[in-house]
């Protein structure tokens, strides 16, 4: 633009001699050929010493119409695929390396904790041992067959396909500089998207084992978690968060795991409670915390870690990790006060296990708004939820008639209805970039509902029928720790 400026005057010369003419009509039968449609008007040129004389523009010559083919832009890829090394970005990257041990800590120790501190001294080993096993357990069923009923797109928008069996065509090659990506993360490496579900497939399992605590034999809990991890966990991940998924492509929203991991854990967890019956002495003997400093400790744990649960879902490091980190901090707050000031307006008093169990449901009530709400929101749906899972852990546990022993129901199950239907109410298309429809998250929450009761509930038919799900009554009598395992805490 420039050079144009600064030709204006050497134009000028050109204009006053016969010699534009000679080059306007040479350049005439070169546009004929080359200019495709144009409109430029007729042109009077000013001839020095000459009568004016009135010079058609070359645009106004028209050429033959030569049609040019438009590209359509490519979709974006439904399965994983390769790329450079360039196609990686580190800030992402770095950020969900971190997420992915915050979101481990949660199961071990956070979960562990938490669960531990609430069961009687005689079961704190076995507990703590079940959510040590799970880890291991789920761990290699992922990689061999979970992932790819997860993330790969099936022939049917429930299951996933079987591309990534044993993690079949994951790589990394430093010769060739490439390495492969998830279509649903293609910023981070498919190693580290592996490894951050992964950590969602660990603690959803361990979540059950608080509903069935302190009567469930061992193996029959192994053989039961595998099962549920392929059959349930897989099928609920791969319909809500694979993009070819049901729920995905209904527009139901689940930013971090409401319905993929508390919905689902929580109607598991009521079945198992059912299925295995009350614990000896339910409703006549007090059942006491053993140490509620180990339930706080888990607590904490699980809050730090919840951070890379939420804020980690965002798969980026960016503004919405930031605001999505936010609203889980207010929410868990919020819900912490509103369960402590119940327990205030019954009691006349404030506890451990109540500021625990509020901190708990907060976060869980979040977790599916937190990348679409705003701080407003946050605030409405932790106030619910201490309010909704303090009445979870209570009456409503009591009508169910369900010996729920440390309230994954109360508390994970009516926490992830709650943020589930309240998501459609906060949504912030400002901060999601979708539209929520309440219609449509309730149809999510009972469709995980039956789909996840149902088939719990078939698994543990068939472990029951081969295994046996419970302890002996004796056994139960002198505690797991020293019944399943021969060691106990002195």
């Amino acid at each position: 633009m420039n050079g144009c400026q600064n030709g204006d005057r050497k134009w000028g010369l050109w204009l006053n001699t016969p010699v534009f003419l000679f080059f306007m009509l040479l350049s005439m039968s070169v546009a004929a050929e080359s200019t495709q449609d144009a409109t430029l008007p007729v042109v009077a040129v000013p001839s020095s010493g000459t009568p004016q004389a009135s010079v058609i523009s070359p645009a106004v010559l028209e050429a033959p119409a030569i049609p040019i083919p438009v590209t359509a832009p490519l979709p974006p890829p439904a399965a994983p695929y390769a790329v450079g090394f360039d196609k990686i970005n580190t800030g992402d990257t770095a950020w969900m390396l971190s997420s992915t041990a915050l979101v481990l800590l949660m199961t071990i120790p956070g979960l562990a904790l938490f669960y531990s501190g609430m069961v009687r001294k005689k079961n704190v080993l076995s507990t703590a041992l079940q959510s040590f096993t799970i880890v291991c357990l789920v761990t290699i069923v992922w990689v061999v067959l979970g992932y790819s009923l997860a993330f790969t797109p099936g022939s049917t928008p429930f299951f996933g396909g079987l591309d990534r069996l044993m993690l079949n065509g994951m790589f990394y090659d430093k010769a060739s500089s490439t390495l492969s990506v998830s279509h649903i993360a293609p910023s981070i490496p498919e190693s580290v998207y592996v490894m951050f579900q992964l950590t969602f497939a660990i603690i959803t399992p361990a979540l059950i084992t608080g509903a069935f605590a302190e009567r469930m034999k061992f193996s029959a809990m192994v053989v039961f978690m595998m099962l549920w991890s392929v059959f349930v966990y897989a099928p609920v991940a791969h319909v809500m968060w694979e993009p070819s998924g049901f729920f995905a492509a209904s527009g139901i929203l689940d930013f971090a795991g409401g319905t993929v991991v508390h919905i689902n854990a929580g109607i598991a967890g009521l079945v198992c409670a059912y299925m295995l019956g009350t614990r000896r002495g339910y409703g006549r003997e007090p059942f006491s915390p053993n140490n509620l400093i180990y339930t706080m400790i888990g607590a904490a744990l699980l809050w730090v870690g919840w951070f890379g649960f939420n804020a980690g879902s965002a798969v980026a490091s960016d503004g919405r990790a930031g605001m999505a980190m936010l609203v889980t901090q207010i929410a868990a707050a919020t819900a912490a006060l509103s369960w402590m000031a119940i327990e205030w307006i019954r009691k006349s008093r404030a506890t451990m296990l109540g500021a625990c169990s509020g901190a708990v449901a907060g976060l869980v009530a979040i977790t599916p708004a937190s990348g679409y709400v705003g701080v407003g929101g946050a605030l409405a749906i932790g106030f619910a939820a201490g309010f909704l899972c303090y009445w979870g852990a209570t009456g409503l546990k009591h009508m169910l008639g369900a010996d729920d022993s440390l309230d994954v129901f109360g508390i994970h199950g009516v926490g992830g209805i709650v943020g589930a239907i309240l998501t459609g109410v906060f949504a912030d298309k400002a901060i999601s970039g979708v539209d929520a429809n309440i219609t449509m998250q309730v149809i999510g929450t009972l469709s995980t509902l039956v789909y996840s009761g149902g088939v719990t509930w078939i698994i543990l038919l068939l472990v029951d029928a081969v295994i046996g799900l419970r302890v002996s009554d004796d056994d139960e009598q002198d505690g797991l720790d020293i019944s399943q395992h021969a060691e106990r805490v002195n």
